[in-house]
């Protein structure tokens, strides 16, 4: 009785083969979607207008900080609270604030909130926040004027939520 030593064949050369590119192309694709569903790309809609508003922007942001006016956010079991300062710490005067509440990726579950005053220098809205990171983009006006636009990011659970 002999028996045949089976070897490394041309078969199990293509089994190896089609299935080490087989893990690298769903690897490819599970990526691929993962980056399509989870966030647009999208940073402005034209890159040539925004960088024409570039230089004013930033002006307009350097005389904001040089004014010494400073906001706080806050946030506390449904409430979102934003108190705004003057550089002496009293109320600054403005008439609405606003704030744009985006995730950092994705666009499902931004929302938009007014905020109302409460007293000079004081705000609020009641609005329910979902769990995790945000930036928060706070525009404060008095009149047609903006006094104060800020964006901070922050966590939820550095709230309490």
């Amino acid at each position: 009785m002999s028996t045949r030593a089976q070897g490394f064949t041309g078969m199990h050369m293509l089994l190896t083969t089609c299935a080490f590119f087989g893990v690298i192309i769903a690897v490819n694709f599970t990526m691929a979607w993962y980056a399509s569903s989870s966030w647009s790309g999208l940073v402005v809609e034209n890159t040539y207008v925004a960088s024409q508003e570039f230089n004013e922007k930033a002006a307009a942001m350097k005389a904001m900080a040089a004014s010494g006016i400073v906001g706080k956010l806050s946030l506390k079991s449904g409430e979102i609270h934003y108190d705004i300062r003057n550089r002496d710490n009293s109320p600054a005067v403005v008439d609405d604030v606003v704030a744009n509440f985006k995730r950092p990726v994705g666009d499902h579950e931004d929302f938009r909130v007014a905020l109302t005053k409460l007293s000079e220098g004081r705000f609020k809205a009641d609005h329910a926040i979902a769990a995790g990171d945000w930036i928060v983009e706070v525009t404060s006006r008095r009149g047609d004027e903006i006094v104060m636009h800020e964006a901070v990011r922050i966590d939820t659970a550095e709230f309490g939520q």
